[in-house]
């Protein structure tokens, strides 16, 4: 299995709402950072810390959140995911759309970290009363 074959799983897994699944790939101590001005920002540490700061917090304030990947783009150790994200926040009903690439780190078959960039205004216009 290629390093861009598991970002892929994860992606797989994340399209079949497996926590599991999406956790497996990462290290011990993964270094996992949202972008500045989303609302998830900052770096965590450790696939636990990913899952309650990220995962569940996305599953508690968003109905229908996707990410739809249209590429993944296989650099060896570094793997590139593009696509969009999508959802309806829950408390103010609004919908949003934005475009987001994903940098995925590895070394021997495991995620060590993962950045996230991405449109933040368009997810912050969908966070206002």
């Amino acid at each position: 299995m290629t390093n861009a074959d598991i970002i892929r799983a994860h992606y797989d897994a994340s399209d079949r709402g497996d926590l599991d699944g999406m956790l497996a790939p990462l290290a011990a101590d993964v270094r996992w950072t949202e972008a500045a001005g989303f609302p998830y920002a900052g770096t965590y540490v450790g696939p636990e810390a990913v899952a309650a700061n990220v995962f569940s917090r996305i599953q508690e304030d968003w109905d229908d959140y996707t990410l739809a990947v249209d590429e993944v783009v296989d650099g060896g150790d570094t793997v590139v995911g593009i696509g969009t994200y999508s959802g309806t926040h829950k408390r103010t009903g609004r919908f949003f759309a934005a475009r987001v690439a994903h940098v995925w780190r590895l070394e021997g078959g495991e995620v060590v970290a993962f950045e996230q960039f991405t449109d933040t205004e368009m997810v912050a216009r969908a966070l206002r009363d």
